[in-house]
C-alpha cells in the first residue's frame, strides 16, 4: 500500500515543500530503504523510526519498505524527517485511517516516541501558510515559536501515541493559541546604560546618530577609553524591531538553533565573534551552507574588536554585503542568499601598543610598526564605514564626579531617553520610505532583500529623490570634495548621515549645519605620526 505525507526543507533561510512518499510491498524479504538523496542524519532515521513505533504500542510492519523523498534531486539534511516517515509508515500499513492531504508534519522522534525540538520551524510554517495547508503537526517544545503566524492551525504534540489517538479521535490535541506579539516586547531589558558611560559625549552622540540610521560605525582610542563599553551600550538605545524585521531575525536564529525556545527575537541581535573567527564563521558557509555571524546581525550589531587584529581576508568579505544587504553562497550543488543587512561596529587602537596620541602614557611603536598595523584594514572598506570617530581616555574628574549634583541640563541621558529620540527619528524614516514609492520599488528593482527601513540602506536614486539640497549645501559638500579627497561613495555617506541629523531634531530639510556635522565624521587625512 502507498501512503504519502507532506513535509518540508530547509534551503537556506526558505522552506520547500517535501513529499514523503512510503510503499509497503506485499511481496519480498524485509528491507528498510530510504531515497532521495538523503544525508547520514536522515539515513539514521531508519532506526529511531522503527523504535519510536514499537515504543508507542504500534506495529512495525516485517516487509520491504521503500521511503522516497521528492523531490529525489534535492539534498535532505537533518532528522525532521522522522515523524512523516513514521506516520506514512502506520497510514500504508493500515493501523489508522485518515484524511492528512491538508496537513504537514515535521519533528524528530526519539526511541519512546516523544518529538524532540527542530530547527526551522518558523520558515516551515511561513511555507505551509503560503501554500494554504491549513493544519501543521509539529512538536511541543516548538509550539512558541510557531504561533506567532495566525491564519494557520498548529497541533503540538508530546509524542507519537499523542498522534495516533487524534487521528483515531480517542484523544483530540487542541491547536495552540497565537501569541500576542505586543505581550513579548514588554519584559525587554539590557545589561547595559548610557548613563554608565563617564563622560565620551562626542562619542556618545555619534553613537545616537548610527542608531538612529543604522549606520556603520568605526570608533579609535587608546586601551581604557571606553570603546568596548560604548559598543555593548548600543543595543539599548537602537530602535525597537517592527514585526516584519523580527520575523526576518528570528527565521535566522531558527535555522541556526539559537532560538533558545523564544517565540519570537524582540531585541535587535548584538554579535560579538572573536578576531580568530574564521571566513566561513563570520560569512556563512559550510558543506550544507549556514549564517554566518553578519547574517545572526540581520537588523541588529556586529561588532568587530580589535578590527585589524581579523585577518584581512576575513574583513574583505564584509564589502559586498555591506553595500547590497544580502550574502550570496556559491557551492557546486547551487546558490544560496542569506539576508545581511547589519550596522557594524569596529573598534581598534592607533597602533600596536595602543598608546598612539595618547596624552598621558607615550607611545613606544617604531614608525613602521604603525603603518604596517595601520594598513591591516584596507581603505575601501573604511570607505564604507559611515562613522570614523577617535576618542581619548576620561578625565579623572568625570569618572569621579556625581551625576545627581549636577544641574538637570548637565545630567547624562540614560538609554531609555536616548532611545525615545532614536525611535522618533526611525518612525521619521519609516513614513518617508512608505510614502515614497520609487524608493519602496527601489528596493525591487535593485533585488535588495525586504523593505528599505532605515537611512543607510538608500540608494543613489533614493538619496536624490528623498534628500534634497540647498545651494549652501552643495558649497559645503563641494569644497568637502576638494580638501578631503572624497570618493563618490563618501560623498553619498555623508548626505545620508546629515539627513539622519536633521531627522534627529525633527527637521525636513537638511541644513548646512547637518551637513557640516557630518563631514566631522570623515575620516582625517593623516599626512604625519606625531609620538
Amino acid at each position: 500500500m502507498l501512503a504519502k505525507v507532506n513535509s518540508s526543507a530547509i534551503v537556506g533561510l526558505d522552506a520547500v515543500p517535501i513529499e514523503v512518499e512510503v510503499d509497503i510491498a506485499s511481496q519480498g524479504l524485509p528491507s528498510f530503504t530510504i531515497v532521495g538523496l538523503p544525508d547520514k542524519a536522515v539515513e539514521e532515521s531508519k532506526e529511531r523510526v522503527r523504535s519510536a513505533i514499537k515504543n508507542s504500542g504500534a506495529d512495525f510492519p516485517a516487509k520491504r519498505i521503500t521511503v522516497n523523498l521528492a523531490p529525489a534531486d534535492l539534498p535532505k539534511e537533518g532528522p525532521s524527517y522522522d515523524l512523516p516517515i513514521a506516520i506514512g509508515i502506520l497510514l500504508a500499513n493500515g493501523q489508522f485511517e485518515a484524511d492528512i492531504s491538508d496537513a504537514l508534519f515535521i519533528g524528530e522522534l526519539a526511541l519512546d516516541g516523544r518529538l524532540r525540538h527542530t530547527n526551522g520551524i518558523l520558515s516551515q510554517i511561513i511555507m505551509a501558510k503560503n501554500r494554504r495547508i491549513k493544519r501543521v503537526f509539529i512538536p511541543e517544545k516548538d509550539v512558541k515559536e510557531a504561533s506567532i503566524l495566525t491564519g494557520i492551525k498548529i497541533y503540538p504534540a508530546d509524542n507519537l501515541i499523542s498522534l495516533l489517538k487524534h487521528f483515531s479521535g480517542e484523544e483530540e490535541i487542541a491547536p495552540a493559541k497565537n501569541i500576542n506579539i505586543d505581550s513579548l516586547s514588554k519584559d525587554v531589558s539590557f545589561d547595559f546604560d548610557m548613563a554608565d558611560v563617564k563622560g565620551q559625549e562626542q562619542a556618545k552622540r555619534a553613537f545616537e546618530i548610527a542608531a538612529a540610521g543604522a549606520h556603520n560605525i568605526l570608533i579609535k582610542g587608546p586601551p581604557g577609553s571606553g570603546k568596548t563599553m560604548l559598543a555593548r551600550t548600543l543595543p539599548s538605545i537602537l530602535p525597537r524591531l517592527t514585526f516584519d524585521e523580527a520575523l526576518e531575525a528570528t527565521r535566522i536564529y531558527s535555522i541556526s538553533g539559537l532560538l533558545d525556545n523564544n517565540a519570537l527575537i524582540i531585541k535587535r541581535p548584538f554579535r560579538a565573534p572573536h578576531h580568530t573567527t574564521s571566513h566561513v564563521g563570520l560569512i556563512g558557509g559550510g558543506t550544507y551552507p549556514k549564517p554566518g555571524e553578519i547574517s545572526l546581525a540581520h537588523r541588529g550589531v556586529l561588532f568587530l574588536d580589535e578590527f585589524p587584529e581579523f585577518p584581512r581576508f576575513v574583513l574583505e568579505a564584509l564589502r559586498q554585503p555591506m553595500e547590497d544587504g544580502i550574502i550570496t553562497i556559491s557551492r557546486s550543488s547551487g546558490r544560496l542568499k542569506f539576508p545581511a543587512k547589519f550596522m557594524l561596529v569596529a573598534a581598534q587602537n592607533p597602533c600596536p601598543c595602543g598608546y598612539l596620541g595618547d596624552k598621558s602614557n607615550k607611545c613606544k611603536c617604531l614608525y613602521s610598526q604603525i603603518i604596517k598595523y595601520q594598513k591591516r584594514v584596507s581603505g575601501p572598506l573604511l570607505d564604507r564605514i559611515d562613522i570614523h570617530l577617535e576618542i581619548q581616555p576620561v578625565r579623572t574628574d568625570k569618572l569621579t564626579a556625581d551625576d545627581k549634583s549636577l544641574p538637570a541640563h548637565q545630567r547624562v541621558k540614560t538609554s531609555k531617553e536616548i532611545q525615545k529620540k532614536v525611535q522618533n527619528a526611525r518612525d521619521i524614516q519609516l513614513k518617508r520610505f512608505k510614502s515614497n514609492l520609487s524608493a519602496r520599488l527601489a528596493a525591487e528593482r535593485t533585488g535588495r532583500q525586504g523593505k528599505i527601513t532605515s537611512n543607510s540602506e538608500m540608494s543613489t536614486r533614493d538619496i536624490k529623490e528623498l534628500c534634497k539640497l540647498s545651494e549652501e549645501c552643495l558649497e559645503i559638500l563641494r569644497l568637502a570634495v576638494a580638501r578631503m579627497s572624497l570618493s563618490a561613495r563618501s560623498y553619498y555617506k555623508t548626505i545620508k548621515l546629515a539627513r539622519t541629523i536633521a531627522d534627529l531634531e525633527e527637521i525636513k530639510e537638511i541644513k548646512p549645519v547637518h551637513v557640516a556635522e557630518a563631514l566631522q565624521y570623515r575620516p582625517r587625512q593623516e599626512t604625519t605620526i606625531s609620538y
